[in-house]
């Protein structure tokens, strides 16, 4: 078995939930939800955000294409970081307990510059990581090679020795086709007992 070197956390559904249109069911109801994310689409916004536009200015934009739905484009911008909660307790004490054994934790993420830096400010334990990868940033996201590559050039480390979990299957598949081993993140306890499998924490460390 490899030994592994280095443990990669993506963040949105990881360690923290992102979850958009619940959040838009509980705010504006599900009938309006279901229209408004028919007629905007904000989820490629967003992604677009994540590769380096500017949260605000691609908010405004979509505000004047879409004028029918300003306050929806409103709550999106004033209450963003409504939408990226709660943090996932299990996974950060997972990400705690690997860097107290002693571990390298890297995070590889999808993520706008604005958006996580309101993230940052909620959620402190965004701070512990050894090194950050982030899309915005590099102006380059997941599951695009640039990405995987810039992660690999911080780390220093081959390929093999790399763990990566992340919740989206073409996210893992482009790490596993680069000769990093991979966990598709299904919940905490899944992951947990991944690194105990690996040998990177004890059952009790991560509970």
């Amino acid at each position: 078995m490899t030994t592994i070197q280095t443990v990669i956390f993506d963040i949105g559904n990881v360690l923290i939930q992102w979850h958009p249109e619940a959040f838009f069911d509980r705010a504006i109801g599900p009938e309006r939800r279901a229209a408004y994310f028919d007629a905007v689409p904000m989820n490629e916004m967003n992604d677009r955000v994540d590769a380096g536009e500017n949260f605000h200015e691609a908010l405004a934009e979509m505000a004047q294409l879409y004028p029918d739905w300003t306050a929806e484009i409103g709550i999106w911008r004033d209450r963003w970081i409504d939408m990226i909660s709660p943090a996932i307790d299990h996974s950060v004490r997972l990400l705690r307990a690997l860097r107290r054994a002693g571990h390298p934790v890297v995070a590889l993420s999808n993520f706008g510059v604005e958006t996580f830096a309101m993230a940052e400010r909620e959620n402190p334990f965004l701070e512990e990581f050894d090194q950050r990868i982030l899309s915005g940033e590099l102006r380059t996201s997941k599951p695009f090679a640039p990405i995987y590559e810039a992660a690999e050039a911080a780390i220093g480390l081959p390929p093999e020795t790399l763990l990566f979990t992340d919740d989206r299957a073409d996210n893992i598949e482009a790490a596993r086709a680069r000769g990093w081993q991979t966990h598709l993140f299904d919940g905490p306890q899944g992951w947990a007992d991944r690194l105990v499998a690996e040998g990177l924490l004890t059952p009790e460390a991560a509970t």
